[in-house]
C-alpha cells in the first residue's frame, strides 16, 4: 500500500483583514502540520476573503495579496498546499488557486466557471479562464504557469476544482480524469442555504468515484462579510466513500479534517472505472512537474475509513438556530459591537431574534467554553460573567415600549421571555410620546386625527416613536440594534419605515413568517441540540400575531390586516421566486387552499401584488439580512425589483372576473 495523509480545512476570514486572514491560514497550515499531513487544500480567495466586492479591482489589493503569498511560502516546508487569490494577467483579473509545494510557488490554476447567479456576481470582477489554455506569468521576474494546469509533485498527480467548477455539467474533473490525476483539490466560498451541504456531499462523492480520485473540498467558515454565512463543512473522500469532515456552524476560527488514503487502492479503482477510448487520447491538461518527497505512513497509524454522524443539523429549524447564531456571532465581533439590543413587544418576530441571541451565546460557550467565548470577544473588555447567563445579561438589552394600545398579554410575554433567558429587560411608556406628536400635527393641521381618517398614519406614528428611544440605548451601550421584520412583511411593506425596521442588522428579513412561528414552536418543545428548550415562550406561541397599533376593540391581528401567512407565502414564493403571473398564481393555490372562496383568494392575490409593487423602497432601506435561502427578497444581493413600475395592472386585471362573478 501507498499511505498518504491529506486534509482539507475550513477558515473564517474577513474581507481585507490581512492579518487575520494571513494568521489563520499558518494556523490550519500548523495544525495539519501536527497531524503530519502531506497535502491540505484550503478555501477558495482565502488570501483576500471571498466578499471583497469591487475592492478586488484595486491594484493595491492584487499587489497586497501577491505579498501575503510570498511570506505564506516558507509555511509549506515539506508540505502541499493551496492558497486562493486574484491575480492580474493582461489586464484580465483572475480567481486563481495557487500551489504551494515544499517552500515554493508551483504554480496558478485558474477558475474556468465564474458563479453569477443570486448572490455571485463574480463576472462583475473576474474572467474565466479558457479550457485548454495555458499561460505564463512573470510575478518579480519569476516566471510560473498559469491557467488550465495539473501538477506532477513527487509522483502525485493534483489537479483543481474551484467551487463553481464543481456544480456544472462540464466540469474540469471529467479532463483531469483524462490525465490520471489522484487527488483533486476544490477550494470553495459556498455560502449556506437550507438542505446545500445534502448537494455538496452528492457532489464530491460522485466525483470521487467516477474519477478514482482522493476529493478534497475545503470551504470557508463563519459570516465572512455581513451577509452570506458559510457553513463550512470540508470533506474527504475517496473512491465513492467519504473518509473525513469537519464540523458545520463551528464559531472556531478554523477547522482542519485530516484522512489516510490508500493511493494504490485509488488509482486501482480509476483503472477500473477508465475508458480505453478516453483515455488514449491527449492529455485535457498540462502537466507541471515539482519534487517532493512525500513522508511514508505506517500502516498501523490508518485511521478507520467509517464516517458515522447523525444529521441532526439537517433538519431547518436546527439548521436555521446555527446559521443565524453563527451569523450574529461573526457579527457582533467584526464589527467590534459590545452586545445587542432588542425592541422586544412580546410578539413572534422580537421574541424570535431575541431566541436567537441567547442560543448564539449558548452554542458558542458549548463549543468554545466560557474562556474561549470571552478571547474571541477579546475586545469587550468588561466581560467578566462566568456563565452562559451572565454572558446573555451583558450582551442583550431588550426593551418593552408599551403605548395605550398594548396589551397586558404582549408585556407579559416580553418580561417573561427577557427574565427567563436572563437578558437585561427595561420597559418604556411612550404613549406621551405619540400624544404629543398627534397634538402637534392636529393643530397644525387644524383639524383632529381620527382613526376612521387617519388609521395607517396613527399606526405608524406609534411604530415611529419607539426608534428613537431603543437607538438611544444602543447607542449608550455601544451595541447593535437589531431590527425584527420578517420576509412576509417585507414582500408586502407591512412594516413601519424608521419604526420596526430600525436597525443595524435584520437577522430574520431572510425568512418568512409562518416558518418563524413553526421555529418559536420547536424552540419551546425541544430547542437545538445541546441546548434546553425555551418554555417561557408558551404565551407568545398562544397568541396571534398582531402589530397592537389600532386600539384594543379593534382586535387587530396580522392575517387580517394581510392575508393567512402560509397563503402570503406561497403567493410569494410563486410570484418571486418562481415568476408566476397572478392568473397562474391563482390556479395554484385555488388548489393548494380550496378552504377558501376563489372570490377571496382572487382579491388577495391581487393584494399581494399592489403591495409588492408599491413598497419596493422599503425593501431598498431594510438593514443588512442574513443570505438563509434562494427566496431571498434582498435586493442588493438577490432580488431585483424596479422601485417605480406598472404594477401589474393588466396583469390583475384577469383576475377580476373571478372577484366579480
Amino acid at each position: 500500500m501507498r499511505l498518504l495523509k491529506v486534509g482539507a480545512a475550513t477558515l473564517n476570514q474577513t474581507p481585507l483583514d490581512w492579518a487575520n486572514n494571513q494568521s489563520n491560514i499558518l494556523s490550519a497550515i500548523q495544525e495539519a502540520r501536527k497531524q503530519k499531513v502531506s497535502i491540505l487544500c484550503l478555501p477558495e480567495l482565502c488570501i483576500t476573503g471571498y466578499g471583497c466586492e469591487d475592492t478586488f479591482l484595486s491594484p493595491s489589493v492584487l499587489r497586497t495579496s501577491l505579498e501575503i503569498v510570498k511570506e505564506i511560502v516558507p509555511a509549506s516546508k515539506n508540505l502541499i498546499v493551496n492558497v486562493g487569490l486574484p491575480i492580474r494577467h493582461k489586464n484580465a483579473i483572475l480567481n486563481t488557486a495557487c500551489l504551494l509545494c515544499d517552500g515554493k510557488i508551483a504554480g496558478f490554476t485558474a477558475k474556468r466557471y465564474l458563479a453569477r447567479s443570486g448572490i455571485h456576481y463574480e463576472p462583475r470582477w473576474f474572467k474565466g479562464w479558457p479550457k485548454g489554455k495555458k499561460a505564463e506569468l512573470n510575478l518579480d521576474g519569476s516566471v510560473y504557469h498559469l491557467g488550465d494546469v495539473h501538477f506532477d509533485c513527487g509522483g502525485i498527480r493534483i489537479g483543481f476544482e474551484i467551487c463553481e467548477d464543481a456544480w456544472v455539467a462540464d466540469r474540469p474533473g471529467r479532463h483531469l480524469f483524462l490525465d490520471g490525476v489522484d487527488v483533486i483539490m476544490n477550494p470553495s466560498a459556498s455560502h449556506f442555504a437550507f438542505g446545500k451541504q445534502a448537494i455538496r456531499e452528492r457532489f464530491v462523492l460522485e466525483a470521487s468515484r467516477a474519477f478514482g480520485v482522493t476529493y478534497l473540498y475545503s470551504n470557508m467558515l463563519g459570516n465572512e462579510a455581513g451577509r452570506a454565512i458559510y457553513d463550512g463543512g470540508a470533506m474527504i473522500a475517496s473512491s465513492g466513500r467519504l473518509d473525513a469532515v469537519t464540523d458545520r456552524f463551528s464559531f472556531k476560527s478554523y477547522e482542519v479534517a485530516t484522512a489516510t488514503i490508500d493511493l494504490d487502492q485509488t488509482r486501482l479503482d480509476q483503472s477500473v472505472s477508465a475508458n480505453p477510448s478516453e483515455t488514449s487520447r491527449e492529455s485535457a491538461s498540462d502537466c507541471i512537474s515539482t519534487n517532493f518527497q512525500y513522508p511514508k505512513v505506517p500502516v498501523s497509524r490508518v485511521e478507520s475509513k467509517v464516517i458515522t454522524w447523525e444529521h441532526i443539523d439537517r433538519l431547518k429549524e436546527e439548521e436555521f438556530s446555527r446559521a443565524v447564531s453563527l451569523g450574529l456571532f461573526d457579527y457582533l465581533r467584526k464589527s467590534q459591537s459590545k452586545g445587542f439590543v432588542v425592541s422586544l413587544s412580546g410578539g413572534a418576530d422580537s421574541s424570535a431574534v431575541t431566541c436567537l441571541v441567547a442560543i448564539m451565546v449558548g452554542l458558542a460557550v458549548k463549543q468554545l467554553g466560557i474562556d474561549g467565548f470571552k478571547n474571541r470577544l477579546g475586545y469587550i473588555q468588561d466581560l467578566t460573567a462566568k456563565d452562559t447567563r451572565g454572558l446573555i445579561k451583558q450582551l442583550l438589552t431588550c426593551v418593552y415600549q408599551s403605548t395605550r394600545n398594548s396589551s397586558e398579554t404582549t408585556k407579559t410575554s416580553a418580561a417573561g421571555l427577557a427574565f427567563a433567558i436572563g437578558a437585561e429587560f427595561l420597559e418604556f411608556d411612550v404613549d406621551p410620546l405619540v400624544e404629543n406628536y398627534q397634538e402637534i400635527v392636529a393643530t397644525s393641521l387644524g383639524r383632529k386625527l381620527t382613526w376612521e381618517s387617519d388609521d395607517i398614519s396613527l399606526q405608524n406614528i406609534q411604530a415611529r416613536v419607539r426608534s428613537p428611544g431603543v437607538w438611544l440605548v444602543a447607542n449608550l451601550k455601544q451595541s447593535l440594534l437589531l431590527s425584527t421584520s420578517n420576509r412576509s412583511e417585507a414582500a408586502v411593506g407591512y412594516a413601519t419605515m424608521d419604526g420596526d425596521t430600525s436597525g443595524g442588522l435584520s437577522p430574520i428579513a431572510g425568512i418568512d413568517k409562518a416558518f418563524l412561528c413553526r421555529w418559536l414552536l420547536w424552540v419551546e418543545k425541544k430547542g437545538p441540540t445541546g441546548l434546553k428548550s425555551f418554555s417561557a415562550l408558551g404565551p407568545v406561541n398562544n397568541q396571534e400575531p398582531s402589530a397592537e397599533l389600532r386600539p384594543k376593540e379593534h382586535r387587530q391581528t396580522d392575517e387580517a390586516d394581510l392575508m393567512p401567512y402560509p397563503l402570503l407565502d406561497a403567493i410569494e414564493r410563486a410570484a418571486i421566486r418562481d415568476k408566476k403571473d397572478p392568473l397562474e398564481i391563482f390556479s395554484l393555490v385555488e388548489l393548494r387552499f380550496p378552504e377558501y372562496e376563489p372570490k377571496q383568494l382572487a382579491r388577495w392575490i391581487k393584494r399581494f401584488f399592489v403591495l409588492w409593487s408599491r413598497n419596493q423602497w422599503k425593501r431598498e432601506r431594510y438593514a443588512p439580512s442574513f443570505h438563509l435561502d434562494d427566496e431571498n427578497l434582498d435586493p442588493k444581493t438577490w432580488c431585483r425589483f424596479p422601485i417605480l413600475s406598472g404594477g401589474f395592472k393588466r396583469e390583475l386585471k384577469e383576475l377580476d372576473k373571478f372577484i366579480n362573478d
